[in-house]
């Protein structure tokens, strides 16, 4: 029998939340008492056995340091680095940002190339 479209929603929610407890090397007890709720509620919750409310939401997007977003985007959301990352780009003058993205393209085709794509500019062999 199929789980229905809301259980699955559920156990995504709680999916979640295990994975980025997990990540962060949390236990349960230290999680909940964050958030404010039980241990034993929290719990239901990773198990998709428990609605999470739009406080708790809330209050878990504080502690993970995450938009809604990036909480319901894949597993590889963009952390505090990628994001001061993106911030200093934006900093950057349009010729900067040329320079980045050249450069980025650069890396991507030497990775996938292997050893064999001649160095780029300002790449000495060691």
């Amino acid at each position: 029998m199929a789980a229905h479209p809301s259980s699955r929603k559920l156990n995504l929610v709680g999916s979640r939340i295990r994975e980025l407890r997990k990540g962060r090397h949390l236990t349960q007890t230290e999680l909940s008492e964050k958030i404010g709720v039980a241990q034993s509620d929290l719990s239901r919750m990773e198990q998709g056995e428990y609605k999470v409310g739009l406080d708790t939401l809330f209050k878990l997007l504080q502690v993970f340091d995450l938009k809604i977003a990036e909480f319901f985007g894949e597993s590889d959301t963009t952390g505090p680095e990628d994001r001061e990352l993106v911030s200093e780009y934006r900093e950057l003058s349009d010729e900067g940002r040329q320079e980045v993205r050249d450069f980025m393209r650069f890396k991507r085709m030497q990775e996938q190339g292997g050893d064999d794509e001649p160095d780029g500019p300002g790449d000495e062999k060691q």
